[in-house]
């Protein structure tokens, strides 16, 4: 059965609204068809200057070049020393001296001074306290702990006989 085209919005002309419809409608086909994913999928971009390390190769370069130049230099000695009698140089006759030996010096011979002054003024120095009064005083209380105690001192106790 034929059924004729019923627009959803009012119009005048059927034939006009059915055109602009299906124009509307092959538009929105065609925006659908070049619709681009929201979500960016795609891997990240790679870059060459993060994974060749130009800075790691230039810091390889400079430590080979200081190695094979110490090796040329002990390379220059051996052969000298090849050509050469090859005497060696071992007179260990250095004795270390310190640069501060003097001051060293002088600050313990004040140090020496100043302990020997106050060792003097401290064997001259009379006591303050009377060690013989306290002896006294301490002769005295013990006779009073005597005098007090139920057992005094000297006396002592007897076992039970039998």
């Amino acid at each position: 059965m034929h059924r004729s085209y019923q627009p959803i919005t009012p119009a005048i002309n059927k034939l006009l609204k059915k055109r602009w419809d299906d124009t509307r409608f092959d538009l929105h086909r065609q925006k659908v068809k070049s619709a681009r994913a929201v979500i960016d999928n795609k891997p990240p971009k790679t870059y060459m200057h993060l994974h060749l390390k130009l800075k790691k190769l230039q810091m390889e370069e400079e430590r080979l070049a200081t190695v094979e130049r110490d090796n040329r230099i002990l390379l220059e000695k051996m052969s000298y020393i090849m050509r050469t009698r090859g005497r060696v140089d071992n007179k260990n006759d250095y004795e270390p001296r310190s640069l501060n030996k003097t001051k060293r010096q002088r600050e313990l011979l004040r140090i020496t001074h100043e302990n020997q002054a106050i060792l003097k003024r401290i064997s001259l120095k009379e006591p303050h306290y009377n060690h013989l009064q306290w002896e006294e005083e301490w002769r005295v209380n013990q006779l009073y702990v005597n005098n007090i105690s139920k057992y005094p001192k000297g006396t002592e106790l007897q076992p039970l006989e039998a």
